[in-house]
């Protein structure tokens, strides 16, 4: 009944940011007398649109639920209240809530009015729901992907700056999913000035069907990371649908007045030590704005500052089988590693074919030079 409860709460993927994704199914007599999911923030509750439901067969019901019940009142009110109303008998739950807000309150408060508790019912996949949620309200921080996309031979561009399309186009649709899954999507200036890219979501209601089935996802903060605010006005990214921060260190007034003209956000940053926006300070800030998923789609200076200063929880990276030769561009720009035991451990986690393509799933090993986990 969980498990059920999971693939349920999947159903919110692209949508309830910046709340997180909760499944519920109440039970009676091993039968589903009602099941819901979250779909979107300000509407209910996984719980509540359980109970809605099953109606008067929510009575003496066991709620199977993915993330612990809210006590408090947010956008909608407490969910723990529903469930004592409706005489639900039992809570099953996945995970305990991250919020401090809610953390051990929820449950504790449904064991004072008698009802019977069960925790950490397949919680590894529980937790695998809202990985950003959980890093944001544990430690400030969005859980960051960082996605790259390379030839056999580790090559994301020809000498030139070439690069289109390394690539299939099943890959590049996966790419899509992981956007829409995102709350921001960050890339440098480089590639802004080299590509002129896009960066929203671009697959159709047909594409989306089988992953989602109410509407297509809203598209994810672009974040163009812009030291000296070179921010082309006529970029295609600001004519399109959505926002687009830039962040810089330049405080310019008036070439900031020009990037906000053209309907692009500026916010000025602390430089780091080379004179470029400070990472973490940035992800700090998008965690302050409720960011909980980000991905960055970077050129190898970006990617390699993320990577050297522990900011990546997990690298996905697409594998094409053709080579690119020795003068191509490669994945990071990562200056300083000169012996063995300086080198960036990493993990794979996952490993599927996309098409003609390979997707590595990777995450740093604890204990990595520079892993801000350690």
């Amino acid at each position: 009944m969980m498990a059920r409860a999971i693939v349920l709460a999947r159903r919110g993927l692209y949508t309830t940011d910046p709340n997180p994704r909760v499944g519920c199914v109440l039970v009676q007599d091993g039968r589903i007398v009602g099941e819901g999911y979250h779909r979107r923030a300000g509407e209910p509750h996984a719980e509540r649109n359980a109970i809605d439901a099953a109606g008067e067969r929510a009575s003496g019901a066991t709620a199977y639920v993915t993330l612990e019940p809210c006590c408090h009142h947010g956008r909608t009110p407490p969910c723990t209240d529903a469930l004592l109303e409706a005489g639900v008998a039992r809570v099953v739950v996945g995970m305990e809530d991250p919020n401090p807000m809610v953390r051990g309150k929820g449950l504790a408060r449904l064991q004072a009015a008698g009802i019977e508790i069960t925790t950490g019912v397949l919680e590894g996949d529980a937790r695998a729901l809202n990985p950003g949620f959980e890093q944001r309200m544990r430690g400030g921080l969005p859980y960051v992907r960082c996605k790259l996309a390379a030839s056999l031979d580790g090559r994301t561009a020809m000498a030139s700056g070439e690069s289109k399309w390394i690539t299939s186009d099943d890959a590049r649709r996966d790419v899509h999913r992981l956007r829409a899954r995102s709350s921001a999507v960050i890339t440098g200036i480089g590639t802004v000035l080299a590509d002129d890219p896009h960066l929203n979501v671009r697959l159709g209601p047909e594409e989306f069907s089988a992953l989602w089935p109410d509407e297509l996802p809203r598209q994810p903060l672009r974040v163009v990371v812009d030291s000296g605010l070179r921010m082309p006005l006529d970029a295609r990214m600001l004519r399109l649908p959505g926002a687009t921060l830039i962040a810089t260190c330049e405080q310019s007034p008036k070439a900031i007045a020009r990037a906000n003209a053209v309907g692009a956000e500026v916010r000025v940053f602390p430089a780091d030590a080379q004179g470029r926006v400070d990472l973490r300070l940035l992800l700090t800030y998008l965690a302050e704005r409720e960011i909980n998923e980000v991905l960055i789609e970077a050129g190898p200076t970006l990617a390699g500052a993320a990577m050297e200063l522990g900011l990546v929880d997990e690298l996905v990276l697409y594998l094409a089988p053709h080579l690119m030769g020795s003068a191509a561009r490669g994945l990071f720009h990562l200056p300083g590693i000169e012996r063995m035991d300086q080198r960036l451990m990493l993990g794979i986690r996952d490993m599927r074919r996309v098409g003609s393509d390979l997707r590595l799933t990777l995450r740093r090993r604890p204990g990595s030079e520079g892993d801000h986990a350690a």
